[in-house]
């Protein structure tokens, strides 16, 4: 008996199969039309868009539209533009490293065409430093107390005329410079940033005092309080437990405090151009005190103990009074007291800086008299 053979129509078979693709790629279909119309699918768009945004510091409310991110245009194109703003405006880049991308966490004004903080600033509170220099900026906004990530603020040569209350809101602040300013006076809210380390308010001329509450700063080892009108030395300062460096010349002391020796870690000491005229047995008790400097057209009478230091260096400084043609010539090289007083910091600045690089402190007070003239 012979086997059966089961025979197939060909075109039978084919159009089964070409039935089975057709409903597979209209299910597909369906399926992608779903997820185009789900709400998940533009939602991790979004979440995407905003991720990219903060990863390369762009501030997401400028693709926003009535509360949505508007990803209509590409993002790459929009990144690009951004990109080329910056280069014609840098706000925001890598101090100390040319060549190289711009640091998302830094921010860097600089300019007499800026009056005012660009508005995109208020967005970008994760910044850790605000560096401002040479504007005619006048006012810090009371919204700096939402950038509680901030280490650094750096606002010299501007005309700023007064500190927010809100600044002692920075918990996390270690470095303050408004020097060369228009400051009368600092807010004692400053207090409260028990973090601080270094503080310069030198430069703003008529700064008179440091309110009390900058007592409780117990880790600043820094202050500048220079070219200003201080006629004693601040109580706050005194309590200052572990500062370092000190610079109070070009003020109106006449005389130090007797207790100056609670300043035991103080190692610099500037007193220069002020109105001494003798300086105090306690500065004996400041062990670690290594730099002095102190305007000597006054001085009549000086510790003879302090030639005797091994560690101490002694500067005086003969400041010549200027008389009223060289005054006339002074005004035509530097047209302001504050650009004059700027020249002399950068003058002794540069000065002490060659004393320190020194091989060797000699075994004797080093002694050095000298006429300045501005």
């Amino acid at each position: 008996m012979g086997h059966k053979v089961v025979v197939f129509d060909v075109s039978t078979i084919r159009a089964l199969w070409e039935t089975r693709v057709k409903k597979h790629r209209a299910r597909q279909k369906e399926e992608a039309e779903r997820l185009e119309r789900s709400a998940l699918e533009k939602i991790k768009e979004e979440w995407n868009f905003v991720a990219e945004c903060r990863r390369i510091g762009i501030p997401q409310a400028e693709y926003c539209k009535n509360g949505f991110v508007d990803t209509s245009v590409r993002l790459l194109e929009r990144i690009e533009r951004r990109a080329l703003v910056k280069q014609q405006c840098p706000l925001a880049k890598d101090r100390g490293k040319p060549g190289k991308p711009g640091n998302a966490f830094v921010f860097e004004l600089s300019g007499e065409h800026w009056k005012e903080l660009p508005d995109s600033l208020k967005e970008q509170t994760h910044l850790k430093e605000w560096h401002i220099s040479n504007t005619l900026i006048q006012i810090i906004p009371a919204y700096i107390e939402l950038f509680q990530a901030l280490r650094v603020l750096d606002l010299p040569k501007n005309q700023i005329s007064h500190l927010p209350a809100e600044i002692g809101r920075l918990k996390n602040l270690k470095e303050l410079n408004v020097s060369f300013n228009h400051l009368q006076s600092i807010p004692p809210e400053l207090g409260d940033c028990e973090h601080l380390e270094k503080l310069d308010c030198s430069g703003n001329l008529d700064l008179t005092e440091l309110p009390f509450e900058l007592s409780n700063l117990k880790r600043v080892t820094f202050v500048d309080i220079s070219a200003n009108k201080f006629s004693s030395v601040p109580i706050c300062v005194l309590r200052m437990s572990n500062l370092q460096w000190f610079d109070i010349s070009s003020n109106n002391l006449n005389d130090l405090p007797q207790d100056i020796d609670r300043l035991e870690e103080l190692q610099s000491f500037l007193l220069y151009k002020n109105k001494l005229t003798y300086l105090p047995y306690a500065l004996l008790n400041l062990k670690k005190l290594a730099l002095l400097v102190v305007s000597g057209d006054h001085l009549v009478e000086i510790p003879t103990a302090l030639c005797d230091s091994s560690t101490l260096k002694f500067v005086s400084l003969m400041d010549n009074p200027i008389d009223k043609t060289q005054d006339q010539d002074g005004d035509e090289r530097m047209e302001t007291e504050r650009d004059r007083q700027h020249f002399d910091k950068e003058f002794m600045k540069a000065y002490i800086e060659d004393l320190k690089e020194r091989e060797s402190v000699p075994s004797y007070t080093t002694k050095i008299s000298f006429s300045l003239q501005l």
